[in-house]
């Protein structure tokens, strides 16, 4: 780093993405992306058209996209917040309402972490229980920023929609943030609940149920007071921060929801499937609400196993925190991706 950096950041530990390699073509299993493809509507949107309006700037209103989510989720257009990813939402929120702390486990998605420390939050870690559940009632009553991403995240575990009520319930004077990335995967979404509690901001995403990771596309769904204090920031830091494209593949990607709906039941049976066959072979595997399964072997140490995967072009996600470093998170892909990989695994099993 450089001498010109303020101190306060010196010690920032920053996110760490999964890999993207370019020395060979390898099966991805390691991002949770989408195997499949964007749907017509989208391609047809993203138009040479669309493509000479660029030297415009987008509609910083998101006025369609918040429109025809509204319409998707039976709300108002006033409760939905759209962003350049749904950790753009992370961001404004540890910014926005973590002054008296926050609280999250400490396997969830990494991000939390460096959010809390990039904006001097004190941080309340809770552990995950011995099978990586969480515990609902260590979250009541806490009076701070609460973040919870349900499924959660390298686990798959999801919370009931009557336990995160619960915790919603008892911390009425703090925001409640239910992080529903992989919700379309199995999971149980509150955002009904922003009618009942004005603490609760549901964050969602397009990168993985609808195919978009590319594209940066996130939203929220909360109260209107809330929906306000996400585009006060917004306006005070990048109102364009939606590009034109992005905007148009959001909506027509909605236009098709039906496509995605499917999508994301072939990827459940996939899902299935890979877990039976990993049972087989002798792997311990969590159940999983999310499109990716964090499973371990007793044959085979989970750095050894992710490194002779990417060996025979097979990409997982290792983690070295010394609770989850024997786990590998493996990304559901397509059918045949997901034979491919099993028949790796038993190569290096055998």
């Amino acid at each position: 780093m450089s001498r010109f950096l303020d101190e306060k950041f010196s010690a920032l530990k920053e996110y760490v993405p999964g890999e993207q390699p370019r020395d060979k073509k390898y099966i991805k299993l390691n991002t949770n992306e989408s195997p499949f493809p964007p749907s017509v509507s989208v391609l047809e949107a993203v138009n040479s058209e669309e493509v000479k309006n660029l030297r415009l700037y987008s509609d910083p209103s998101n006025k369609a996209l918040k429109e025809k989510l509204a319409e998707i989720y039976k709300v108002g257009p006033d409760n939905i917040y759209v962003s350049n990813g749904s950790d753009d939402i992370l961001n404004f929120a540890f910014m926005a309402f973590g002054d008296r702390g926050a609280a999250f486990p400490d396997i969830t998605y990494g991000f939390y972490k460096v959010f809390a420390k990039l904006y001097g939050i004190d941080s309340q870690i809770i552990p995950l229980e011995e099978d990586f559940a969480i515990d609902e009632n260590k979250y009541f009553g806490l009076d701070k920023l609460i973040v919870i991403a349900n499924p959660n995240a390298p686990t798959g575990l999801s919370l009931s929609l009557d336990k995160i009520e619960k915790i919603v319930s008892s911390n009425k004077n703090s925001v409640v943030l239910i992080d529903e990335a992989y919700v379309d995967f199995g999971g149980e979404s509150c955002y009904n609940l922003i009618d009942k509690y004005d603490n609760l901001l549901v964050v969602r995403t397009f990168s993985k149920s609808r195919s978009l990771a590319g594209a940066r596309l996130g939203f929220a769904i909360a109260s209107k007071e809330i929906i306000k204090d996400l585009e006060k920031l917004k306006f005070s830091t990048n109102p364009y921060d939606i590009n034109r494209l992005t905007q148009a593949a959001g909506v027509a990607a909605l236009e098709q929801d039906d496509y995605y709906t499917a999508n994301c039941k072939k990827i459940i049976e996939n899902r299935e499937f890979t877990a039976n066959a990993l049972k087989e072979m002798g792997f311990s595997v969590i159940d999983s609400d999310a499109n990716f399964l964090f499973v371990k072997s007793d044959k085979i140490s989970g750095l050894d196993f992710y490194l002779k995967l990417k060996e025979k072009g097979v990409l997982i996600r290792h983690f070295t925190d010394e609770r989850i470093c024997e786990y590998n998170r493996v990304t559901i892909g397509s059918r045949e991706e997901m034979e491919i990989f099993l028949e790796k695994t038993a190569e290096i099993l055998n």
